[in-house]
């Protein structure tokens, strides 16, 4: 956003919306707001009398996103138009059918619904790659910045908008002065003007009222409340009263237990309630996670039932979104917490992810203030009620977690390289999500394959008893393969999905990853060549055959008519696999 001394030097901060610019660069809410300064703290040097004429490659003329446009919304939409005979007679007959036209309106509706988000999406799109613009041009000026991404810093959109009067983003600042956005820099880069304005605005000290760097800290939203739930001063008197010990059930020691009946004379001495009541605040407690049967074997009951505290679970110390306590605030809802972690992630994928998301630059994300702030909110995955979530929320979720454990467990215990470690990395590396363990195996296996069994293994990753089940996906989709990257060179580029359009971002990271080496094709050996994993899960996708003709929907026009030439001359079709490359995607 801005440019902060750090020293007797000058900085420069990026920021974006100028009176120039308010009407052109698409508002995209809580996006990249970058702050530059000069590295060597110099002015930048001129190029003497040569003056540019063409705007930097990477800062591209902008133009009137989708959606900007004096079309009216309604007769854009001949995709959607409503084929429906009984519709077309109101309008050709004059026959009025109540019914028809309220689904006539209801359609019309939903239609121009669909369009206004996608035109918004369109926009928070736009303003992505503006930042990306500016960002890639600073870099390569050689300009040091900071920068200040609203996802990751909500709190900083009320001075943004103070200072700019927009929260649209990008802006830029050089110290206090408030230079502009994509537009203003391209425009002073096509001029020739930019190194003489800049040299210009970094004269002198930079003063106390630029625009702060951000700091490391515990800050949240400002909307963002925590409160404490409800049942937490009875949770606070059953750890101080209850006798924990470790029993022999089963022919086996359980550890750190308590019997179902103690709890309930605690609760009726404490609370002066009924036996019944005391039952249903224990079954409560079991729905909101802070106590488990032990076996899993019901919710709560009275009787000779053993039961145990969350923090307490054999699972815990593999959990490493945990931190010496469970997270006691009132859940989130799910479906804003995934928004908001992937929000986060998808910052520190802008920032330190190479142009083509195919490397990452892991020790810069271990350092980074936006990955500490990542790891702070995984723990209000503790208690979080998943069953909430709708199909697509649940989908996106499961996918976006996975690829941010993965960064998670590359930086805390490396890639994997032998089979030793690929076991201990997809197996052991677990959060504490809803109440329960969730491995990247599990994720992968039992929630987005619908509890199928991975590859060379019998057993399915939830038993019929397992809580967990009721989470799995209710149908397999093979296209969740291309959405997860599992940190290798030879695993799809890492993303992050939205709920609303994670079937369309997956059938294009399907496209993406076939057209960058996912699969080739030669003619004279007449084999096709495909990614190793396609083999391991090849349950998921149908026979060699199918599976070719299957691809046939994810190709280039050139591989889509190498591979139809073969599919389609009546001679054999040879299907090899490629070597998987398990090297760190860094």
């Amino acid at each position: 956003m801005v440019i902060k001394e750090t020293s007797e030097s000058n900085d420069v901060v990026v920021s974006s919306k100028s009176e120039e610019i308010q009407n052109t660069v698409c508002p995209s809410d809580n996006h990249a707001n970058i702050d530059v300064t000069d590295a060597n703290n110099n002015t930048p040097k001129t190029n003497g009398d040569v003056r540019i004429l063409q705007p930097h490659s990477h800062l591209p003329k902008p133009e009137a996103p989708p959606g900007f446009s004096n079309t009216p919304i309604l007769p854009a939409m001949d995709d959607n138009k409503i084929n429906n005979k009984n519709e077309s007679a109101v309008s050709d007959n004059f026959a009025v059918n109540m019914p028809s036209i309220g689904k006539f309106i209801r359609e019309r509706s939903n239609n121009l619904s669909a369009a206004i988000v996608k035109r918004l999406s369109s926009l928070e799109r736009r303003g992505e790659l503006d930042c990306t613009a500016v960002r890639r041009f600073l870099k390569e000026t050689g300009l040091r910045f900071v920068e200040i991404n609203l996802d990751v810093y909500p709190e900083r959109e009320k001075e943004l908008k103070q200072r700019t009067g927009s929260s649209s983003v990008p802006q830029i600042f050089f110290n206090e002065k408030h230079f502009g956005g994509l537009v203003a820099l391209n425009s002073l880069r096509n001029s020739g003007d930019f190194e003489q304005r800049l040299k210009g605005m970094l004269i002198g000290k930079c003063p106390d009222d630029a625009p702060a760097p951000p700091v490391y800290g515990f800050d949240h939203d400002l909307d963002d409340k925590e409160w404490t739930d409800e049942m937490v001063g009875i949770v606070r008197v059953l750890r101080q009263r209850l006798p924990i010990q470790d029993r022999l059930m089963k022919m086996k020691i359980v550890r750190n237990c308590f019997a179902g009946t103690q709890m309930l004379e605690v609760l009726v001495h404490h609370l002066d309630c009924s036996r019944n009541k005391a039952v249903e605040i224990g079954k409560q407690l079991v729905k909101r996670h802070f106590i488990h049967h032990v076996f899993g074997e019901n919710d709560f009951e009275d009787g000779n039932h053993f039961y145990r505290f969350l923090e307490h679970e054999p699972f815990i110390p593999k959990c490493f979104n945990f931190r010496g306590a469970t997270n006691d605030s009132e859940p989130k809802p799910a479906a804003a917490l995934g928004q908001r972690l992937t929000k986060i992630m998808s910052a520190i994928l802008e920032s330190y992810a190479s142009d083509d998301r195919q490397s990452l630059d892991y020790f810069g994300i271990s350092n980074s203030e936006e990955f500490r702030r990542y790891v702070n909110m995984t723990q209000d995955l503790h208690r979080v009620n998943l069953l909430e979530l709708l199909e697509n929320e649940k989908l996106a979720f499961y996918l976006n977690l996975f690829n941010a454990m993965v960064i998670h467990a590359v930086i805390r215990i490396g890639c994997p390289e032998g089979v030793i470690d690929r076991r201990s990395f997809f197996s052991d590396f677990q959060y504490l999500v809803g109440g329960h363990p969730y491995s990247l195996n599990t994720i992968k296996n039992g929630i987005l394959r619908s509890n199928s069994r991975k590859p060379y293994t019998l057993v399915k990753p939830f038993g019929a008893g397992d809580r967990r089940l009721q989470l799995a996906l209710a149908k397999l989709n093979p296209l969740v393969h291309f959405g997860l990257c599992n940190g290798t060179k030879s695993s799809p580029t890492v993303r992050f999905f939205t709920p609303q359009g994670v079937e369309a971002e997956l059938r294009c990271a399907t496209r993406e990853f076939f057209q960058n080496g996912g699969i080739e094709v030669d003619l004279e050996k007449r084999t096709v060549y495909l990614a190793r994993f396609i083999k391991w899960f090849n349950v998921d996708f149908g026979q060699e055959k199918e599976i070719a003709k299957w691809v046939l929907n994810y190709l280039d026009a050139t591989k889509a008519g190498l591979l139809t030439h073969l599919l389609g001359d009546g001679g054999p079709v040879n299907i090899a696999y490629q070597n998987y490359n398990w090297s760190v995607n860094s």
